[in-house]
């Protein structure tokens, strides 16, 4: 136990530093777009940027991990996390969205490596039994980080130095000059962050780490490609259950204050408090979640909160006024612990192709840059954003149907136990 707890410890802190620089991101959308007079389809690339990364990195991460071990993952993505935030400080100097873009897209691959790493070393680092719990248990300080990201990024960031009445009496070159200037905001709490992450790495590089060895009997072998991980049917199962249940979140996340002035009829201000609390309710599910594995194995109470989830979606549809709102926010409760879950079971038993299995869950993440398309464009054409909560419905029917079926292990012969190794 003694040898677990320090790796745990610093695992855990990874958990919350990538889930404060994806929830710094609802900030800078809205940044941007002032900064640089953005249409909203310009300022939701976004979270094009970051998603295409977890797309393109997650299998180079995979290899990666699979040569150098999860140790040598954690301290790459870390350094590669560090220098995209170190990257906003030119950016903002040159004032150039595109490069604001790639600096995010280099953020995302180092999110990406360090998540392909994180999640399955915590998973297996531990007793196996309750690899869900100590997944969800540090995935709730990713939760912790998006009630706080918010906070702190809207005081940090979200400055106006010029008020809009100064700007529209500006010429069109000055006004955009004034813009772009504001963008320059970001550079301290980036670089601040960038710091940070190579601290971190830095604790990492000389911890002495449990060494995870998978092992395999003579006639198992790892798989040849990473594509053939996908005949465990868990696998493939959990990849699409990643794919939209990460979608749905995001529908519910970055589209909750246009759901919430349409449905309940509230400001944009008063929306941006409730989904603070939408952040807070993420939290709080996590830590119960994490509690009640004591008690309810991890798949059955997955099932148990995607079907609620999909009954809570169709209130979202058919309801009005502000309890819409307090629907939405029930909602993130339940969708709490699905990220961890659906992750810890989709790579469970996979002995040596562990790491394939979770690059390939970690690259479905992408279903955050597609999902949302599919709400909007139902949106629109039906004229009602409510009618947009069909698409997050039928994503968390997906979720229910892994955690009720799609989640069994088709065992192949001689994956054994893993065992953990002396420390380097």
């Amino acid at each position: 136990m003694k040898k677990t707890t320090l790796p745990i410890i610093l695992l855990t802190t990874l958990f919350f530093l990538w889930g404060f620089a994806h929830n710094l991101d609802p900030i800078l959308i809205p940044h941007l777009k002032r900064s640089f007079t953005l249409s909203t389809v310009q300022a939701t690339l976004v979270d094009s940027a970051v998603f295409i990364a977890y797309f393109i990195m997650a299998l180079p991460a995979g290899f990666l991990i699979r040569k150098y071990g999860y140790k040598g993952g954690i301290i790459t993505g870390l350094i590669i996390f560090a220098a995209g935030c170190f990257l906003f400080i030119p950016a903002a100097n040159t004032q150039q969205y595109m490069f604001f873009l790639v600096a995010l897209f280099i953020i995302a691959c180092g999110l990406t490596t360090l998540e392909t790493a994180a999640n399955p070393y915590m998973t297996v680092i531990g007793d196996p039994e309750t690899a869900s719990t100590r997944l969800n248990f540090a995935q709730s300080f990713n939760g912790l980080a998006t009630t706080l990201a918010p906070i702190i990024g809207a005081k940090v960031i979200l400055t106006k130095t010029y008020s809009d009445n100064v700007l529209n009496a500006m010429t069109p070159v000055a006004r955009k000059a004034a813009l772009a200037a504001e963008a320059s905001s970001v550079k301290m709490p980036y670089f601040i962050l960038g710091v940070i992450l190579v601290v971190i790495a830095i604790c990492f590089y000389f911890s002495k780490l449990p060494v995870i060895t998978h092992k395999a009997d003579n006639d198992e072998k790892r798989s040849a490609h990473i594509f053939q991980v996908l005949r465990y049917k868990h696998v493939s199962w959990g990849v699409a259950a990643q794919f939209f249940y990460v979608g749905a979140q995001v529908c519910v996340f970055s589209l909750f204050i246009l759901y919430a002035t349409t449905s309940a009829k509230i400001s944009e201000v008063q929306a941006a408090y409730y989904l603070s609390a939408g952040g807070f309710a993420f939290l709080t599910g996590r830590f119960i979640g994490t509690a009640l594995m004591k008690f309810i194995a991890a798949e059955k109470l997955l099932c148990l909160y995607a079907a609620i989830n999909v009954i809570l979606c169709a209130g979202a549809i058919w309801c009005h006024g502000l309890v819409t709102v307090y629907i939405v926010i029930a909602i993130c409760f339940f969708m709490s612990i699905m990220f961890p879950t659906i992750f810890a079971l989709g790579i469970r038993d996979l002995g040596a192709d562990t790491e394939f299995g979770s690059s390939l869950i970690i690259m479905s993440i992408v279903g955050g840059a597609i999902i949302p398309r599919f709400f909007g464009y139902l949106s629109d054409q039906t004229g009602n954003v409510q009618n947009g909560y069909f698409i997050p419905l039928a994503c968390f029917v997906v979720v229910m149907l892994f955690g009720l079926t799609g989640h069994k292990v088709i065992r192949k012969a001689g994956i054994k136990e893993l065992p953990v190794s002396n420390v380097y």
